[in-house]
């Protein structure tokens, strides 16, 4: 059961890297005058690398209950859970309580610490 608790935290990570990656092109960055064009370039870059970073990490923990080791698992778990808790306390500060995207990211960190 703890395997697809964590499968399905991994699951979720990457639906929530997906819509972050989306409202950045379609929400954010099409509002926002930066200048010059190459800093905008930079600072779009930038956003899309972590959601590239969220995915990956969906994707391992998809992958850690298939690799047979604990302590693989401990340090994915630990190191996602580490990454994803920080970027929800960030959001939760940032949209001041508002909104849904700190919920669904502690969302994926309550389904990997219960996964663990």
């Amino acid at each position: 059961m703890r395997d697809l608790i964590l499968q399905c935290a991994g699951v979720a990570g990457i639906a929530v890297a997906l819509i972050h990656g989306v409202l950045g092109e379609t929400k954010v960055f099409a509002k926002a005058t930066i200048q010059p064009e190459s800093l905008r370039t930079l600072i779009r870059l930038v956003w899309q690398a972590g959601t590239v970073a969220w995915i990956g990490g969906g994707v391992l923990l998809i992958a850690a209950p298939s690799l047979g080791s604990e302590s693989a698992r401990h340090w994915i778990v630990g190191t996602i859970v580490a990454v994803y808790a920080f970027a929800a306390a960030a959001n939760a500060w940032w949209s001041r309580g508002r909104g849904f995207g700190w919920k669904a990211l502690g969302a994926v960190v309550v389904l990997a610490v219960a996964g663990y």
